[in-house]
């Protein structure tokens, strides 16, 4: 029966057109990308294996006529580049994801395998003022670690039987129906040995571990949230997941999760914020405190007559982040200005002369006179946004217009005011 693993991963057919397997990979890729699903590492590396083995018309009739094993010998031992043996030899074993595989899983023996664990992944909230500061924390996990009692053998005397419902495999092979003429391999996990391959005496069981030859156990981690550090960025500790009998455990991931702060963004190694000022302040210059992440009280002063606009942006150079592994370096606090107006008749007409006369002078406009041809005096109302204004036939002009300037206003009419 032909090695259908790779299409099978994708989700397409044998028949698939390249467009067909660029679709079906970019959908995939899509949901099990490490920064969209930190656990889905594995499963991301078998989608791309399969992709750049089907997505070249060379490797893809190697495969077609070879399977994965023919893949393998013809790219001289390692695979496609970028891919280690690893994955290879898991994708030939049929031990990745839970014993689903291709059908060369377990030749010559019972089931093969992987040399390295999979890698445990915890994600750590941080808040960013961690990340400025850095910070220790503590993290107590459950891990497997080999039974001491038993050595990982599982039984006392640590013999095994080969087991004979998979035949040392690990796994059986179902077939089932796809069509006319079409049947489908599955490879599941054997329920018997639980996929091992190899089942024991019950009366010759290790007491400890009752045959699981690893027992669970706590573990606390030190974790060091260096300064600097970013969203999504992974501490690894090495060898310090799960273990299995005759493999290398695999890492501990720490996966950090920023928080969403109150006062500041972060925008790679800058900060930026948003300072609100009255107009006043913006004509007149001003002194505010801003309070930093690690607690400083910074003054920013700007001078009178150097006037700040709305949205106006202003830096502090070396008050932004801490540089990854190089603390004493720091990217610039980026300050947004907001500038409150006074509320309308804020002040009496006489005092509002006194600032007219302090102010740049109105441009002079020739205005046309009141009264001539083509010439009409219309009143500024306040713009309302989701709301239209006029009714029965005013609302089919606006339905036109706005279909005739392409939705311009977001399909909005300013709202007139009661007369």
């Amino acid at each position: 029966m032909a090695d259908t693993k790779l299409y099978d991963i994708l989700g397409v057919p044998k028949t698939a057109s390249d467009q067909d397997i660029k679709k079906a990979y970019r959908k995939m890729a899509k949901e099990f990308h490490p920064d969209k699903n930190p656990e889905a590492g594995d499963k991301f590396k078998e989608i791309s294996f399969a992709y750049e083995v089907l997505s070249d018309a060379k490797k893809r009739s190697i495969y077609d006529k070879y399977g994965i094993q023919g893949i393998k010998e013809k790219s001289g031992g390692g695979g496609p580049a970028d891919f280690s043996d690893d994955l290879i030899s898991q994708l030939l074993g049929g031990r990745l994801f839970g014993g689903m595989g291709g059908p060369f899983g377990g030749m010559g023996g019972h089931s093969r395998r992987p040399h390295r664990g999979e890698d445990t992944v915890h994600p750590l909230k941080v808040s960013l003022e961690d990340l400025y500061n850095g910070k220790t924390t503590k993290l107590q996990l459950t891990k497997s670690v080999i039974c001491s009692t038993c050595s990982g053998k599982g039984s006392k005397s640590g013999a095994t039987f080969t087991c004979t419902s998979c035949r040392g495999m690990g796994f059986k092979m179902h077939y089932r129906s796809i069509g006319a003429n079409m049947t489908q391999q599955i490879q599941a996990r054997c329920n018997d040995c639980q996929g091992e391959g190899e089942v024991m005496d019950e009366k010759d069981k290790c007491i400890n571990c009752a045959g699981r030859k690893v027992l669970s156990v706590k573990k606390v981690l030190e974790v060091n949230v260096d300064k600097g550090m970013k969203e999504m960025q992974k501490i690894h500790f090495r060898g310090e997941g799960d273990q299995q009998p005759d493999q290398e455990p695999g890492d501990v991931v720490i996966v950090l999760q920023q928080k969403p702060h109150e006062r500041f963004q972060r925008q790679g190694i800058d900060l930026v914020t948003t300072e609100t000022i009255t107009l006043t302040e913006a004509l007149c210059g001003f002194s505010r405190v801003i309070k930093h992440l690690d607690d400083r009280e910074l003054i920013i002063t700007h001078p009178a007559g150097e006037i700040i606009k709305p949205d106006d942006i202003k830096g502090v150079v070396g008050e932004g982040m801490p540089i990854y592994k190089n603390p004493f370096e720091k990217g610039t606090l980026y300050i947004k200005f907001e500038v409150q107006f006074p509320e309308c008749n804020f002040s009496s007409e006489a005092k509002l002369k006194e600032l007219e006369a302090l102010l740049s002078p109105r441009p002079s406009l020739d205005l046309p006179a009141p009264g001539a041809e083509h010439v009409e005096e219309v009143d500024l109302v306040d713009y309302t946004p989701n709301e239209r204004g006029g009714a029965g036939a005013g609302e089919a002009y606006h339905s036109d217009e706005d279909e005739e300037m392409g939705g311009h206003m977001g399909g909005q009419s300013v709202r007139c005011a009661n007369q």
